[in-house]
């Protein structure tokens, strides 16, 4: 797992400095040199902040041919024909990088043209079961370098096995490859890279047509929105939502679980409206999502949704600080008890917090969510657009008097640049 926040190796943390020199210098944005690497502005960020660390020689070279400079200018004593040391698989993973990767190609292009025969051999569906929750588990508690190993192998198996196990597994191993995409996409939001999210969204929404499990199909929709919202595609976003939730009130009888995708798909649909200032309408959405959950009377993790009478209000949190409304927002926070939910939605709900305590000026009280946020969950704090805006408005406002502690996790978290 790559080191968060406090954790960052000092080492790191200056040759992350020094990237930024070289590229300040250079007149260039994190835009631009991370698009001439072939990597995202978010991992760029990352690395100037010493969050990401950078080892493999090749893309030391590269990153020194970029700015002009020798690696030895961007990292003193290493000897010029390489590290001594062959770098570990962890610092090879770059977070999701590999993974991102391997979405931009066929993950089974070599059984298509080789046949079954050159497959290779299939793991027991019990194996790739396990895989496919422990991807979940990894996702839910953040931990994307380890998400990213895991899926660059199990992607292309599962592939390679719904295209030749075509007897009585074909739909489960179906369900496990749509699952799988699902993880991932929540994951690329997470890293703020919607558009491999809307990628791994798509296919996950084929993958659980193809098993004939159309509560999945919505559930891989949801994903879908949560791209569109990160890419500010609000009307597709809009569209995707309204459709799923249309199909789903159009049935006769709804189980729990198809409740609760229509449940997370109000609660989408909330964030749709709050992000394009439709207040009337974005709370017409959460007094529907509460209204589903009081009628499950329980706080549910089907499809990985997290669904049920908590999560809606710390939903409906998020979109009162997204409409201005902070002491609507704190009033039901701070009535909330989320300790048995997933570290994602924790470390979110504190950021909201911390959000609604900086547009009342309570600098203190958001200083102390944002980081017992970043503590929880630190991608939130790094890769949140609203987070570090929160972070920024607080160290204006502070002026000369902004504490140290401000002043680190605005670093951290590259607030002000």
């Amino acid at each position: 797992m790559k080191p968060s926040g406090k954790d960052v190796d000092p080492q790191d943390r200056a040759f992350g400095q020094r990237v930024q020199r070289f590229r300040k210098e250079r007149g260039r944005t994190q835009a631009e040199l991370a698009a001439a690497l072939g990597k995202t502005s978010s991992w760029l960020s990352q690395v100037e902040r010493g969050v990401q660390p950078v080892q493999r020689m090749d893309l030391l070279q590269q990153i020194a041919d970029e700015l002009g400079v020798s690696v030895q200018q961007l990292r003193p004593g290493v000897p010029a024909d390489g590290p001594s040391q062959a770098p570990t698989a962890q610092s090879l993973s770059n977070d999701l990088d590999e993974t991102r990767r391997l979405l931009s190609g066929h993950p089974a292009l070599q059984t298509l043209l080789g046949g079954a025969d050159d497959a290779g051999p299939t793991r027991s569906l019990d194996l790739l079961r396990g895989d496919v929750d422990d991807l979940w588990d990894l996702t839910h508690a953040g931990h994307l370098a380890q998400v990213s190993t895991l899926a660059v192998q199990l992607l292309p198996e599962l592939e390679r096995t719904v295209r030749t196990d075509l007897g009585e597994h074909q739909a489960e191993v179906n369900l496990l490859l749509s699952r799988s995409y699902q993880a991932l996409s929540a994951a690329f939001v997470r890293q703020d890279e919607a558009d491999a999210a809307w990628v791994a969204a798509d296919r996950a929404v084929l993958a659980a047509e193809r098993s004939g499990d159309p509560l999945h199909v919505c559930a891989s929709v949801f994903r879908m929105v949560q791209a569109f919202v990160r890419l500010r595609s609000l009307g597709q976003a809009e569209h995707a939502a309204q459709t799923a939730i249309n199909a789903l009130e159009g049935q006769t009888s709804q189980s729990p679980k198809s409740l609760s995708v229509l449940g997370s798909l109000h609660l989408a649909l909330a964030l749709v409206r709050a992000r394009a200032g439709a207040r009337t309408e974005a709370k017409e959405e959460i007094a529907r999502a509460r209204a589903i959950a009081a009628q499950l009377g329980e706080n549910r993790n089907d499809f990985n949704l997290e669904f049920g009478p908590v999560n809606v209000e710390i939903q409906a949190v998020s979109t009162a600080v997204d409409l201005g409304d902070a002491g609507e927002a704190l009033d039901i926070g701070l009535t909330i008890d989320a300790s048995e939910l997933s570290p994602e939605r924790q470390g979110r709900l504190l950021m909201d917090l911390g959000r609604a305590h900086a547009q009342r000026r309570h600098g203190g009280e958001a200083l102390d969510c944002l980081l017992r946020a970043e503590a929880i969950a630190p991608e939130i704090i790094q890769t949140h657009q609203a987070a570090r805006a929160a972070i920024r408005e607080l160290v204006l406002v502070a002026g000369p008097n902004a504490s140290r502690e401000l002043l680190g996790l605005a670093e951290r978290a590259d607030a002000l640049g």
